[in-house]
């Protein structure tokens, strides 16, 4: 449980740790307990449970809240109304506070209903992947029940299977297409698809993508495109613009994904996923596909292998003999100075620093583009990008719950100067729980998308920029590691404080803000 305690909560937390020998894992601000419980949540893909006091603690909440909402992560938060008291300070509408950031919000009427409600809520969290708050008051915290067990149980998800019908639609448009392409989105992830879909991909001779709540599902694979859409590579980008037949497992379509429908239009689209809401949630599609994305691959699998079905050539046309690598070309112009250091060369350096087997959390900003595209995982649940809301400052919070679930393994996560700013006080957690947490700061002093934006429209972008403190003293003075990286000595540096990883470590990384990264093609992904 991850937590702030006050006056709502502290009873149950109190109980919930010495009595059941639960770990509470304290944080400094109530937001963060929700990020740190959505951090564990994504990790794991079991519940996250937050509990925070009422009133401002509950409001604190609501940012964090919305991320992961917006992320389908089963968090618990865990708070409670304030007591009734004429004139009380801290009395707030719960119900309406939580309305709009579309997470179910239950009040516990009774202590006897308790129990049940818990039960019912953790299994609603669980199925529907979908935040739920529960409202239990200190009246009902204190008061004396009998203890029966819930007749409630969470249970075993089912696969969802395809309509014949509409499968052998959506195979017929994929083995009859020149250029098919398969997408896998988180939906793919929590299927256990992948070895049905590079299977299926195989068949097909369609090259691999995936989106960012998928990162690296497919690394590995010869013909593994990486991420689709604004954030991806702009040679692989521009192979999957070429395609004319898109198959998306478990992808939600996002516009960043079909960079605001450009990869679909013209082009037959189709889209699997377990729950029918999300079909053409942001795009029609040609064939909404409802079922489970492993089932559905080996269903596809199974077809086009009694059908003897031959491959596209799009892989040989447009990717020759595959075995995509990750290197730096001849052309490469390195940004670094002896001042700022280039934020690709930063996420490489970065990269060979640590290990495949790490946890990957990136911030929200301009920066996004670099860590997305040059930072790797193991598995695509240690990768996770806290821009579902677009909001700043949710990085190191959520980050630090991934680091408490997989005990032990580094924790990267990559921030920019405001985000981290927003966020850092929080590394008081870290250092507390003895977290391995690498805070790479991409520190360019300026708010990159606002900068850019007022740049672009003629404005005078300097009220973007910002003098912060130094940022490796104020680690420091946190009781974490702090160094700051300048130029390619510094980055050399970098590499033997990183060898051995004990606690949190920020890096203060200076990059020059005039150099929009997004941009930026010169270091591309190499067909060898």
């Amino acid at each position: 449980m991850f937590g702030l305690i006050g006056d709502a909560n502290m009873y149950h937390v109190m109980d919930f740790i010495h009595a059941e020998e639960g770990r509470f894992v304290g944080t400094v601000a109530e937001g963060a307990a929700v990020s740190m419980a959505d951090g564990f949540a994504r990790v794991t893909g079991k519940i996250g449970v937050a509990s925070v006091t009422h009133g401002p603690g509950a409001a604190n909440t609501v940012n964090a809240l919305v991320e992961a909402v917006k992320a389908h992560s089963p968090v618990l938060l865990l708070t409670g109304e304030t007591p009734v008291k004429r004139g009380h300070a801290q009395e707030i509408d719960l119900g309406n506070l939580f309305l709009a950031s579309g997470a179910d919000y239950h009040r516990v009427r009774s202590a006897d209903q308790l129990v049940d409600d818990i039960a019912i809520h953790v299994a609603k969290v669980a199925s529907a992947h979908r935040p739920a708050v529960l409202d239990v008051s200190i009246a009902i915290q204190l008061a004396d029940v009998d203890y029966r067990p819930s007749r409630f149980r969470i249970g075993d998800s089912q696969a969802v299977h395809p309509d014949e019908d509409t499968l052998d639609a959506a195979l017929g448009a994929l083995a009859n297409s020149n250029r098919p392409l398969i997408l896998a989105g988180r939906g793919a992830v929590e299927a256990g698809a992948a070895p049905a879909l590079s299977e299926l991909a195989d068949l097909l001779g369609a090259p691999l993508a995936n989106t960012a709540s998928a990162k690296d599902i497919f690394f590995g694979h010869p013909y593994d495109l990486g991420t689709m859409g604004t954030y991806g590579f702009p040679w692989a980008v521009d192979i999957m613009a070429r395609a004319d037949c898109v198959a998306a497992f478990g992808a939600g379509l996002h516009p960043h994904t079909t960079v605001d429908d450009e990869l679909l239009t013209g082009r037959r689209v189709i889209q699997c996923d377990r729950d029918p809401r999300h079909l053409a949630r942001y795009s029609p599609v040609d064939i909404p596909l409802v079922g489970d994305a492993r089932v559905t691959a080996e269903s596809m699998v199974e077809r086009l292998r009694e059908l003897d079905s031959r491959p596209s050539s799009f892989r040989e046309s447009h990717l020759g003999s595959g075995n995509l690598m990750f290197k730096q070309p001849a052309g490469f112009h390195d940004c670094t100075t002896d001042r700022s250091v280039d934020m690709r060369t930063a996420m490489i350096e970065l990269e060979r620093a640590l290990p495949l087997d790490k946890i990957v959390v990136t911030d929200a900003g301009r920066f996004m583009a670099v860590p997305w595209r040059y930072l790797h995982v193991s598995d695509p649940r240690y990768f996770i990008q806290t821009a579902a809301w677009a909001s700043i400052g949710l990085g190191l919070g959520t980050a630090l719950g991934a680091s408490v679930a997989e005990a032990g393994r580094p924790t990267v996560v990559v921030a920019g100067d405001g985000g981290a700013m927003m966020s850092m006080v929080e590394l008081v957690s870290a250092v507390r729980e003895d977290l391995p947490i690498v805070f790479a700061i991409l520190n360019d002093g300026a708010y990159g998308s606002e900068y850019a934006k007022l740049a672009e429209h003629g404005f005078d972008p300097s009220g973007s920029f910002v003098d912060w403190p130094d940022l490796a003293d104020v680690a420091v003075a946190l009781g974490a590691r702090g160094i700051t990286v300048r130029n390619s000595d510094d980055l050399g540096r970098m590499h033997e404080v990183l060898a051995e990883i004990q606690g949190p470590v920020v890096l203060d990384i200076k990059c020059d803000p005039h150099v929009d990264h997004r941009h930026l093609d010169a270091l591309v992904q190499a067909r060898v």
